[in-house]
């Protein structure tokens, strides 16, 4: 199945475990939600019991630990950042 689906193992692991599609899905909740716009703070309680973490604080971790979120919110930035190119002496 995973040959099938394209699925590569990227960890240590010597396969796809469920506990990696959790955590793929989600990063990409995250990632769809910041895109949108959406209040992340209001979801994440929901987001963490939907996942069955005990505590939100598990789930907040992925706020800081997910290189795709990182390049969104450098983008909403862009705009703020001057658009003149500065000269290096």
């Amino acid at each position: 199945m995973r040959e099938h689906l394209g699925w590569v193992n990227r960890g240590s692991h010597a396969a796809i475990r469920i506990h990696d599609l959790r955590h793929t899905f989600i990063v990409r909740r995250l990632v769809l939600w910041q895109s949108q716009g959406v209040d992340i703070d209001q979801a994440m309680l929901t987001l963490s019991t939907y996942v069955g973490h005990v505590r939100v604080s598990n789930t907040y971790w992925y706020l800081s630990g997910v290189p795709e979120r990182l390049g969104l919110a450098s983008k909403r930035f862009e705009p703020l950042a001057p658009s003149a190119e500065v000269a290096h002496v």
